[in-house]
């Protein structure tokens, strides 16, 4: 069956004010306690003719909000769309008392955070689960699959995935001890790097995407819902993250589903050679994972120009 075509740039507005605003009306919603006592809010769209579902989990300062075109494209196929905002960004609680600052105590956090809402989701009725994951959720999601190998998911993509940050050579093997160091010295959470308080590039400046109507849309989302914004990260927050992102590579080895890693060809966000050394490991003892590279996309690979997008939709859906 050959899918019908994603949306495009050229019907952008009309699409997006129209057939997507009255589909994402149709979405269930609310909170689930998770791990420290932190609410998490979760959506969920589904069908009673579906058999199939997703689960999308979304990278820092993302929000389950700004993927409603993507679930509007799945849904539209056949699935049910489950996701949800992480804890200390979204709708979800924040962790620190300045509501800007990305913090995380820990990343097992998230991965736990993320059992208790895939156990949440019921997922058992469906023939078929699959779980989409992009940047900082790729690694919460491969370590779900490595701690909980008993999960009910068939198969997984990864949309460059965070198994590394991508920095210079010469801050790559002291910024965990400069992280480390500054969260022991800190006794509240601060930033860490030059990014502060939320701030939206312009976009001919922007590293995320070449795609100016998706852009656009986005950061008017946040405009129009400034609880979604999030500025740069604690230094507990990339002390924990760089260090969740090394030990995925480490335990490639479980996991154990089919996987497709799609790799953001310019990507100057995420390390591509660290997801290059997970595949390696991967396909060692996992047969059925490829490595499919997304040519001239940059690190939103789901919010590209229709011509790269189209290319990354086409992947996941025969994957």
């Amino acid at each position: 069956m050959t899918p019908p075509t994603p949306t495009q740039e050229s019907d952008y507005p009309e699409i997006m004010q129209h057939h997507i605003l009255d589909f994402w009306q149709q979405r269930s919603e609310g909170f689930v306690e998770g791990c420290t006592q932190k609410n998490l809010y979760w959506i969920s769209i589904t069908s009673s003719t579906h058999n199939k579902a997703i689960v999308m989990v979304n990278g820092r300062v993302e929000s389950a909000w700004k993927y409603q075109e993507l679930f509007y494209h799945f849904f539209k196929l056949g699935y049910d769309i489950y996701s949800f905002d992480h804890r200390g960004q979204g709708l979800s609680d924040r962790i620190a008392e300045d509501q800007q600052i990305g913090h995380v105590r820990s990343f097992s956090h998230y991965v736990e955070d993320m059992a208790t809402l895939v156990d949440y989701f019921k997922l058992e009725k469906y023939e078929k689960r699959y779980l989409l994951a992009h940047s900082m959720g790729g690694a919460i999601s491969t370590r779900y699959l490595q701690v909980y190998p008993n999960h009910s998911f068939d198969k997984v993509v990864l949309s460059a995935p965070m198994f590394g940050v991508n920095m210079s050579p010469i801050l790559k093997p002291i910024a965990p001890y400069w992280a480390y160091i500054n969260s022991l010295f800190s006794s509240k959470p601060k930033y860490l790097t030059k990014n502060r308080e939320y701030q939206a590039k312009p976009f001919k400046v922007n590293p995320l995407t070449a795609s100016e109507v998706r852009y656009t849309w986005f950061r008017s989302l946040y405009e129009d819902m400034p609880q979604l914004k999030i500025g740069g990260p604690s230094a507990h927050w990339v002390w924990h993250a760089l260090t969740g992102a090394k030990t995925c590579i480490k335990n490639a080895n479980q996991v154990t589903i089919p996987t497709l890693l799609m790799q953001a060809e310019y990507d100057i966000i995420v390390s591509n050679k660290a997801q290059l050394k997970f595949m390696t490991l991967l396909t060692k003892t996992n047969k059925a994972s490829r490595l499919e590279i997304i040519k001239s996309s940059k690190h939103e690979i789901l919010f590209e120009t229709d011509e790269i997008r189209n290319q990354a939709l086409a992947a996941i859906y025969s994957f």
